[in-house]
């Protein structure tokens, strides 16, 4: 399943390489000129670890060298941002609803304002102050001056790793809720369960919130959790346990994914929780069980 997600990332991720180069040729053909001063485009959240299934939707930004919020290389970049993100709805891949793109300002900005917007993260006192703050940490650049992004990247880690609040407030955002009913099974909406969320965003908040606080440069959740077991932090059988878990729910989702493209019905993440065998529902049920004592094994897991 996981190389299912990794060729899927790949498309993602050469369909928004190819909008921009479309992008920035229609800003010269309209007269906006070239590009102010070198960029990169960046994949943010699934798409950026590898990890994004059929029907994603966009996240991504754009950092550039030099300029202020709301001056001329901004704007320019604003006017990019906008097209990338028509053409990557016209091609399929649809406007992320969260507003993730670099057509709007926070998902925009030259180096020193993304370094500013970090040093704000990094102070941040409530859980809630850092929504969509978690995906950038996934980015992949994939258009563009790399070597703005790995500079970007790293600082972020570098800041984020030297301050345990702000892992700590990551790890907060965790809580998803309880999917169990009182009798022990599955709180269902029109007969499925999301997945996603009382599933695979344990997995890889984890694995993020971890990798950050101890200072671990990977994108993929199996990446980091793997370095997570190679430096000894938590117990080898509970991440073993995420890793087994993570490709598992990737499958359920998947298959489910593909069942309902066939039965012409609209793509979730949510799957049907009677169409899978006895042993599958058990399966499911201990694995998302389990991973509802996740946050406490993060907040554990803070200064192993």
């Amino acid at each position: 399943p996981r190389a299912v997600a990794d060729i899927i990332s790949d498309e993602l991720c050469s369909l928004t390489r190819r909008a921009a180069v479309l992008a920035e040729q229609q800003m010269q053909i309209e007269g906006h000129g070239p590009p102010p001063c070198a960029y990169a485009v960046l994949v943010l959240g699934s798409g950026g670890r590898g990890e994004s299934l059929i029907a994603p939707d966009q996240d991504n930004a754009i950092v550039f060298a030099d300029g202020e919020p709301g001056g001329a290389e901004d704007s320019w970049f604003k006017i990019l941002g906008a097209k990338l993100a028509d053409m990557l709805d016209a091609s399929g891949v649809p406007y992320c609803k969260g507003g993730v793109m670099a057509a709007n300002a926070a998902f925009r900005g030259s180096l020193d304002t993304w370094k500013g917007r970090v040093e704000d993260w990094v102070r941040r006192l409530r859980p809630q102050d850092l929504l969509n703050v978690d995906i950038v940490y996934d980015l992949r650049p994939v258009h563009g001056d790399t070597t703005l992004a790995a500079q970007f990247i790293e600082y972020a880690y570098d800041r984020g790793h030297a301050e345990p609040v702000f892992a700590k407030l990551l790890g907060e955002q965790m809580t998803t809720g309880n999917p169990f009913t009182v009798f022990g099974g599955f709180q269902l909406e029109n007969g499925r369960l999301d997945i996603k969320k009382y599933g695979l965003f344990p997995i890889v908040a984890t694995a993020r919130t971890l990798a950050i606080r101890h200072g671990i440069r990977e994108r993929s959740t199996r990446a980091r959790l793997e370095r997570l077991i190679a430096q000894d932090i938590g117990g080898e059988r509970d991440m073993k346990a995420m890793l087994a878990g993570h490709s598992t729910l990737i499958g359920f989702l998947l298959a489910q994914q593909t069942h309902d493209i066939y039965a012409g019905i609209p793509v979730s993440n949510r799957i049907e929780i009677n169409a899978q065998t006895r042993e599958q529902q058990a399966e499911l049920k201990s694995l998302i069980k389990r991973l509802q004592s996740a946050p406490d094994l993060v907040r554990d897991l803070m200064f192993a």
